[in-house]
């Protein structure tokens, strides 16, 4: 095992005297800064032994310029890496430079107004290190010695990263926000590699992640692969448990701006300029929902925008978010705005937010699931997914580690992969029946969004589009 430690940065000043001192510096109508102050741990293991750890830490800046023209505002963002206190001024000077080089931005609005500084603003930011695997390496190191008695090998990686983001702004915003984001992915093989078992956990802290559960697990799933049946392509009844589905449904959240819907370009949208909003997507009583407090899954409770986009608004950094139900009750309740947007089409405003909890009321566990179907396919995670349809929200993808026969109320033995061919907005239409709602890891997204809550989905006729032979 080597160790490998690596610094990005130099934090010769507190980032909170960086966000003073840049604010100082900026010369134009109005200023926002974000320090992003970053710590990471990681574990790496293959063949039921450790191979590299880390530690790493890092900042960034970010400096966003607002200059007021005769024909609006504009907006300048620049953001870099590893700032030291010689940088900070030209930084702030090429924010101001991009914002007076460019025309009035289409989202501009008042900066959001301070108010009272968020507790531990002027304090250093979290950390983290090694120690936070402290309880999580032990049991680990049991699980590769159970899998290598029970002739298996784990692979995979435990990441945690903590991130302290420091906001101030021309109008008195001094916010502070620190992230956890830790995740756990493990991988079972069969010693000749022909069979594959996958399993993933996020956490804040990994103090609720157990291996040794999941290695049993991922034991019984390789014990029903050693029976293989092939089956062509067509719609099966089929059990997506929650991983998939929360990679099924951050992408439709990423594609639910009210912007987009309202000028015609995705499936939110209505003929004559108008969205979906109010309609009955499914006959199930399905809550989609983000919450900045939700328990394990809390995130951000502000606005932090980084740059402009059709979802997202420099000018609304700082801004409150509030828990928001995407879907209520099987019907789209409310579409992704800005302020900006918002405006332009009368909806309310509600920015994203970093979590995704999905609700139906289900009690039934994934086995209890599988318990109840005569004959179906239950699937392990999804992956390569890609839009093949914006109007329709149509998505292809495949199926990696693992897809399963049940017959009987029983998991039959392994079948091939799929390539699959559907939207997600239709899957909630068509899905008949939901599981409890657990915390999972989207496993296609886990780069970029970890905190979600989903129940599995039994869906009648999934459509499995064609064969794939990949693993």
């Amino acid at each position: 095992m080597s160790t490998r430690r690596t610094s990005r940065t130099s934090r010769t000043s507190a980032p909170h005297e960086v966000v003073e001192r840049a604010l100082a510096l900026s010369r134009a109508d109005g200023c926002v800064v974000i320090a992003d102050e970053s710590a990471t741990a990681n574990l790496r293991w293959a063949g039921n032994a450790l191979t590299t750890n880390g530690v790493t830490r890092g900042r960034t800046l970010t400096v966003i310029a607002t200059v007021d023209g005769k024909e609006g505002t504009a907006s300048g963002v620049v953001s870099r890496a590893a700032v030291t206190g010689d940088d900070l001024e030209e930084l702030v000077r090429s924010a101001e430079a991009a914002a007076r080089g460019a025309g009035p931005a289409e989202d501009a609005q008042p900066l959001v107004p301070g108010g009272a500084p968020s507790p531990g603003f002027t304090e250093p930011p979290a950390e983290t290190s090694s120690e936070v695997f402290a309880d999580f390496a032990p049991a680990l190191g049991e699980a590769f010695r159970r899998a290598r008695d029970g002739g298996r090998e784990l692979y995979g990686f435990a990441h945690h990263e903590v991130v302290s983001s420091y906001v101030g702004s021309s109008t008195g915003l001094r916010l502070r926000h620190d992230q956890p984001t830790g995740t756990l992915e493990l991988n079972a093989k069969s010693p000749d590699r022909t069979r594959s078992a996958w399993a993933g956990r996020a956490t804040r802290d990994f103090r609720d992640v157990d291996p040794l559960a999941m290695d049993a697990d991922l034991a019984r799933r390789l014990a029903w692969a050693e029976r293989r049946t092939e089956l062509p392509a067509g719609r099966y009844e089929t059990l997506l448990p929650p991983t998939a589905v929360a990679d099924l449904l951050v992408y439709q959240m990423w594609s639910s701006g009210a912007r987009d819907a309202a000028e015609g370009r995705t499936v939110f949208a209505s003929p004559g300029g108008s969205t979906r909003v109010g309609e009955k997507l499914s006959g199930l009583p399905l809550t989609l929902r983000s919450d900045p407090g939700a328990a394990g899954l809390e995130c951000a409770p502000f606005v932090l925008a980084h740059s402009s986009g059709d979802d997202a608004s420099v000018f609304d950094n700082g801004l409150p978010l509030e828990p928001t139900d995407w879907l209520r009750d099987g019907a789209l309740n409310r579409l992704v705005t800005t302020r900006h947007s918002a405006d332009l089409t009368g909806l309310p405003v509600a920015p994203a937010v970093d979590n995704l909890l999905l609700d139906a009321g289900g009690t039934k566990s994934l086995d209890e699931l599988v318990a109840g179907t005569e004959r179906g396919l239950l699937l392990t995670c999804l992956w390569y997914i890609r839009e093949v349809d914006p109007a329709t929200l149509l998505l292809t993808g495949l199926t990696r580690d693992g897809v399963y026969l049940v017959e009987g109320g029983e998991v039959v033995g392994e079948v091939n992969n799929f390539r699959f061919n559907e939207s997600p907005v239709d899957l909630l239409g068509r899905a008949s029946e939901a599981g409890r709602t657990e915390r999972t890891l989207p496993r296609e997204w886990s780069d970029y969004f970890t905190r979600a809550a989903m129940p599995a989905l039994r869906i009648p006729d999934f459509n499995m589009s064609s064969v794939s032979r990949g693993v």
